[in-house]
């Protein structure tokens, strides 16, 4: 059991895991100890041998209990094993800081003058004149807080001199008929929560001390309505996700507060290379992959849970095809190292294939493809090739870190191993996971959702945030485009790759 202390801020959570977390430890130092006395009182080779064995697992294992309880989470190899990044470069550390560029901010120039007593001259007493052109400068980032407003609208009205016509001039776009509360004002509490992290009660807050005086009700009424004209975009996402030869698979847990079992909610999420569509649904199970991913036929690169295999097996069409994430395995070799150094072997063999593709990233577009393709034939195989044998040859217990991560490649291998023929499969998931980010911040920050309608806001507002991300486009923007179309024709699509109007 994998307890991530770090992402809990819930006091009787972490309590609750702790002491479970000393209850198991309680139970090992007892075993420790039993085994302890076996050995020594132990007679022959293979009894001494096979006590040796489990007593090295259950040190094994205490030491990851007592990482869980006082060790920071972190899939980082320390500085001693040589560690390498995923794309194979030595890791090199950012020394210092400094003034950053700021490009994106306007600038304005001030000039400040000496007052009228300071301008003589404290030698002669003679009066200082000014030095054309002649400055001293410097620069500071200033900040401008934000305000409210009430924009007062007022619709002139026409009439013709026959009296049969009265015409009134059009007013702004309304998220809401009737409504007080602008369309821009909605996407910043939604760029906020969705974004930037922000619950809702914090929001009110802020809102509150800077003169606005509102509550969370209407902050999350206007979520709501946004999410309304959005539904379609969406949709539309997720139909261009499952459009790709190749798409990407994942999930994060998602608390549903109030339910009757929160934690096994799930965020599901799926990308391609245009887009990245996510979905909350109440378990992780076989058929919420099914939900997730419909008739999907394609290469699906994903981990070793069991639901996607479970997928693949039920469906009899042969064109849905699973490959599997390398950071994965991975992130199970970086675990035995600290108890196994044989598992740096590993490490270094896979940090040779992300070398590869860094590599193949420096192409041109028009020529990556074709440059990977062969570098993958000609480079890439023959260190599979080696892995294979490596982990073909060594011994560890099935229960240690080592034996788990040895099992876990084995059973993943045909899916771990067909990047080397295709090259639209990438070699892991982390672009998805690098969105899916955004979804875990949420989590510890506003504890998931309150209700099963939130779940499907929160998951519509980080697809259209995430897949705005993707594209390169600024994300504030691409969705108060989108919601403006959508007021003028419902129902209407806009993907962020269309063409935003100025």
């Amino acid at each position: 059991m994998a307890w991530h202390l770090e992402s809990e801020r819930d006091p009787e959570r972490l309590r609750q895991v702790a002491l479970l977390l000393e209850r198991e430890n309680k139970h090992l130092h007892r075993r420790l100890a039993e085994l302890t006395a076996k050995l020594a009182a132990a007679t022959g080779a293979d009894a001494i041998a096979s006590l040796q064995l489990e007593l090295k697992l259950l040190n094994e294992q205490l030491a990851q209990k007592n990482h869980a309880l006082f060790g920071r989470s972190s899939e980082k190899r320390t500085k001693a094993a040589g560690a390498t990044s995923e794309s194979g470069a030595a890791s090199t550390e950012r020394r210092g800081h400094g003034p950053r560029a700021q490009k994106a901010l306007p600038q304005v120039e001030q000039i400040h003058l000496l007052d009228e007593p300071d301008r003589a001259c404290p030698g002669c007493g003679g009066e200082l004149r000014e030095m054309k052109g002649q400055y001293e400068e410097s620069e500071e980032i200033d900040v401008i807080e934000r305000t409210f407003r009430i924009v007062r609208h007022k619709r002139q009205k026409y009439v013709c001199r026959c009296g049969e016509c009265v015409e009134t001039a059009l007013g702004p776009a309304k998220l809401i008929p009737g409504g007080r509360y602008s369309v821009d004002f909605a996407i910043a509490v939604a760029v906020a929560k969705y974004l930037d992290h922000a619950p809702l009660a914090r929001q009110e807050r802020q809102m509150r001390r800077e003169g606005l005086e509102i509550d969370r009700q209407t902050l999350w009424d206007q979520l709501f309505a946004l999410h309304r004209h959005l539904v379609p975009t969406w949709q539309a996402q997720r139909a261009q996700v499952l459009a790709a030869d190749v798409i990407l698979a994942d999930e994060t847990r998602w608390p549903l507060r109030g339910a009757t079992e929160a934690t096994k909610w799930h965020a599901s999420g799926i990308a391609s290379e245009e887009a990245i569509a996510y979905d909350i649904l109440p378990s992780r199970a076989t058929a919420a992959a099914e939900e997730m991913l419909g008739t999907y036929q394609g290469i699906a690169v994903v981990d070793g849970y069991g639901a996607y295999e479970s997928l693949g097996r039920s469906r009899a069409a042969p064109g849905f095809v699973l490959a599997h994430c390398w950071s994965h395995v991975r992130r199970k070799y970086v675990a035995a190292e600290p108890f196994h150094p044989k598992a740096t072997e590993m490490l270094d063999r896979i940090g040779a294939l992300y070398a590869i593709e860094g590599r193949a990233n420096e192409a041109s577009v028009a020529e990556r493809a074709a440059v990977r393709a062969e570098l993958r034939r000609r480079e890439s195989k023959p260190i599979v090739d080696d892995i294979y044998r490596w982990a073909s040859s060594e011994q560890a217990l099935p229960r240690s870190l080592l034996g788990k991560a040895l099992g876990y490649t084995h059973r993943l291998w045909s899916g771990l191993v067909r990047f080397v023929d295709d090259a639209r499969i990438p070699l892991d998931t982390n672009e998805l996971e690098r969105g899916m980010r955004a979804l875990a911040l949420g989590r510890k920050n506003h504890y998931g959702s309150r209700s099963e309608r939130g779940t499907k806001v929160a998951a519509l507002f980080y697809s259209l945030f995430e897949t705005a991300k993707l594209a390169g486009v600024e994300p504030a923007a691409y969705v108060a485009e989108a919601t403006r179309r959508a007021i003028a024709n419902p129902g209407a699509v806009t993907l962020p790759r269309d063409r935003l109007s100025d």
